[in-house]
């Protein structure tokens, strides 16, 4: 029995992955991973997720080349969600930035971008998303 059996999928068979940069401890991401997903993910050793918009599975970065090599995996107390510590190729967020947290709250209450876009997405993303 693997110790992907003794995990905590929701109710759609889902949990969810918090992905970090194994360099800067800067939290990259978080997605949701289907048994199949994880299993992919643990056996090439790049971040897979169950696409839910789409219903499907994918590599993280199949489309704009910015995947993901997986360094280190914790899972939390209660078994129910996942941290994968990786090596970010380019950028993790679809809109063109390191991270998908780029945007911090201001003290007037709107949002501020605090990161430099790394790639521009209407040029990474041409066929649609």
């Amino acid at each position: 029995m693997s110790f992907v059996d003794g995990l905590n999928f929701d109710e759609k068979g889902l949990i969810p992955a918090i992905i970090q940069d194994h360099n800067s401890g800067k939290v990259l991401t978080l997605c949701y991973m289907n048994k199949e997903a994880l299993e992919k993910t643990l056996k090439e050793g790049k971040i897979y997720l169950f696409r839910r918009s789409k219903g499907k599975l994918m590599l993280k970065g199949e489309t704009s080349g910015c995947t993901q090599a997986v360094r280190e995996v914790s899972i939390d107390c209660a078994d129910n969600s996942i941290l994968f510590r990786v090596e970010q190729e380019r950028a993790a967020c679809h809109e063109g930035y390191f991270t998908c947290y780029f945007r911090k709250l201001g003290p007037d209450g709107s949002f501020v971008v605090e990161d430099e876009r790394i790639f521009d997405p209407k040029e990474v993303y041409k066929k649609g998303k």
